[in-house]
């Protein structure tokens, strides 16, 4: 659809090219020669009007985003001369015709290429699914370490003073670290300098579970199954569907 999207907005800026310059061409044939002269020698351009910035800044928006599709760019220039021309080698129900045939041929390569890329995160899911319950299952046989009804796992670290756990609605400020299970660093408020603020019930459900176990000034670590964390989609460039993450969380603050 982003393609069909760029050749309407493709289709729409050429008619207005075609049609402004055919008042041109008609008003000033000779102007319209020595442009082509211009086009074709490559000179450096010289932009004095507005009208001139606008037309050379649609044409390089044209031209970025078809790069990407390995077109004839000479033939695509050479097109829209002719077209502001009246010179035409294609009527219009044979361009119709010719990019309906593109745009399948685009959608049946990009329906492809987004089938086999579900499956490549499919099979990456499930490893990453059978690592971290291989790692969950000996981890919470480890001192310390307990495991709540809905598979979260905890380990208390430091206790606070604080006597108030945050309830699920509550704002909290925090310090954490959050790795994966090989001990690759992804975040960490505490590298940043600055505590992290935010609601519990807008974070994922390990935390929302997890950080109402704690009081103020306590500090956890906690041992994340994909399903509490960000499940099969993952997040971000580094964390891959259905990882397990591990967090220590120090909790500074229950915001007021």
């Amino acid at each position: 659809m982003k393609l069909l999207r760029l050749f309407i907005v493709f289709t729409l800026l050429f008619s207005v090219a075609i049609a402004q310059n055919k008042k041109e061409a008609k008003a000033d044939n000779k102007a319209k020669t020595e442009t082509k002269k211009e086009v074709k020698a490559n000179d450096a351009v010289v932009l004095k009007t507005e009208n001139d910035s606008v037309s050379y800044a649609i044409g390089q928006n044209i031209c970025m985003q078809l790069k990407s599709l390995n077109l004839n760019m000479e033939l695509i220039s050479r097109s829209i001369l002719d077209g502001a021309a009246d010179n035409s080698c294609l009527n219009q129900e044979k361009i119709m015709a010719v990019l309906t045939k593109f745009q399948t041929k685009m959608q049946e390569q990009q329906a492809a290429a987004q089938k086999q890329q579900e499956e490549v995160k499919k099979e990456a899911a499930a490893k990453n699914k059978a690592e971290g319950e291989k790692f969950l299952a000996e981890n919470k046989t480890k001192e310390g370490v307990k495991v709540t009804a809905s598979g979260l796992q905890y380990k208390v670290l430091k206790l606070g003073t604080g006597t108030v756990s945050p309830k699920d609605t509550s704002t909290v400020k925090v310090h954490y670290v959050g790795t994966l299970l090989d001990g690759k660093e992804f975040d960490s408020s505490v590298k940043r300098g600055q505590p992290a603020e935010f609601p519990l019930n807008q974070v994922i459900k390990g935390w929302t579970e997890g950080v109402q176990l704690m009081h103020v000034g306590d500090k956890y670590q906690f041992f994340i199954p994909s399903d509490l964390a960000y499940g099969d989609n993952g997040a971000g460039q580094i964390i891959g569907p259905g990882s397990t993450l591990i967090f220590e969380v120090e909790l500074l603050e229950i915001v007021k």
